[in-house]
């Protein structure tokens, strides 16, 4: 009886919303590589099969287990993290090593990061749900995440590590902290992102990147190559795109990363604005049955932080990839969550899915 009454409470509108998306983006995959012996889209479904054990175990963990093994969780992240630069274990890919091979699995710890980030912080906030008005709580906060986003920025990886701070500043407003404060630090933030930026710790290829997008139209042959050609294409599919599996711009090889972080321009030009501004709607309304889980969880302070984290990751990925794919954004190397391709992050997606259902299915036991 009520292991049918938690079943009950599993939004299964969001996991159809979600395969329909991943696979959606199978489809894309396979437009965009054709012909590629890499053969990405076959990958990419074991990467989903991968992904779906992980969200069968999430979902039909309860939750308030994972608060017991807050500690463990998060030396585990710190471990995985620090593993990179052990040259016995880094893989380098693009000048960026952001990757642990063994054997011959290859993974990459920072996407893991923002689980295990989300999950560990919540437990943090939650012990301390009595004093989240006071400075000393979100200074503490923010160290406590800082530890990771500063080892994945170091790999180096930006775009991760702005998702881990965009985490928190969700997490930390739905725990009810003082706006005054997160904008305070905010302001720090932006004054510490100028010193890393005179102080030689932001990568000349960041700096290069941050000037282009504040004049696109200055470099189009290099550090703006990517969101020029990105735009010629979007922009060349018009109302209604040129169909799937004809594009011009992509399959003429001028998109780079056309399957990972740029996979939307793919989107934009064969399927034009109408199917770009459908698949925006799409995932306005995955997103929104996600905010439904967070309002619904006002009885249980932790798995509401929980949920939080997830939306908000969920929602930021999606709003720096679209924004960075029509030149809104700088490029951070953030993927089109659920799309794009990448095994490390579609199980953290599908992890993260599964652990929102968690939420959804046992925050009723509070009321049982």
């Amino acid at each position: 009886m009520l292991e049918n009454r938690l079943n009950r409470n599993v939004d299964w509108l969001f996991v159809g919303l979600t395969y329909m998306l991943a696979a959606f983006g199978v489809v894309m995959i396979i437009s965009a590589t054709r012909g590629d012996v890499s053969l990405y889209h076959k990958k990419q479904i074991i990467n989903i099969i991968m992904g779906s054990a992980a969200l069968a175990v999430f979902l039909l963990l309860d939750y308030h287990h994972l608060a017991r093994l807050a500690k463990q969780i998060y030396a585990l992240n710190i471990g995985m993290l620090l593993l990179v630069f052990l040259p016995i274990f880094r893989h380098a890919s693009n000048g960026a090593g952001r990757w642990i091979r063994i054997g011959g699995f290859l993974f990459q710890p920072s996407e893991f990061a923002k689980l295990f980030t989300i999950i560990t912080l919540a437990v943090f906030l939650a012990d301390r749900r009595e004093t989240i008005k006071e400075p000393g709580t979100v200074y503490a906060s923010l160290f406590y995440i800082g530890i990771p986003a500063v080892l994945i920025l170091k790999q180096p990886d930006l775009g991760t590590s702005l998702v881990i701070f965009a985490i928190w500043f969700a997490m930390l407003f739905i725990a009810g902290a003082r706006m005054k404060q997160l904008l305070g630090l905010v302001a720090a933030g932006a004054l510490l992102a100028i010193v890393l930026w005179n102080s030689g710790v932001m990568k000349d290829y960041q700096k290069l990147r941050i000037r282009t997008w504040m004049s696109q139209d200055s470099d189009k042959g290099d550090a703006g190559y990517h969101v020029h050609q990105a735009r010629i294409a979007i922009g060349s599919g018009g109302m209604w795109g040129k169909g799937l599996f004809h594009s011009t711009q992509v399959r003429g090889g001028f998109i780079p990363e056309k399957q990972t972080d740029f996979i939307f321009t793919s989107i934009g030009e064969e399927l034009g604005f109408v199917g770009a501004i459908t698949l925006i709607t799409i995932y306005a309304f995955w997103l929104f049955r996600g905010i439904m889980i967070i309002a619904s969880s006002d009885e249980d302070y932790l798995g509401k932080l929980m949920s939080t984290g997830i939306v908000a990751m969920f929602g930021f990925h999606i709003i720096i990839n679209v924004g960075m794919n029509i030149g809104m954004v700088p490029v951070v190397g953030v993927p089109l969550i659920l799309i794009s391709y990448g095994g490390s992050s579609m199980i953290t997606t599908l992890a993260a899915v599964g652990l929102l259902q968690s939420i959804s299915r046992y925050r009723h036991q509070l009321l049982f």
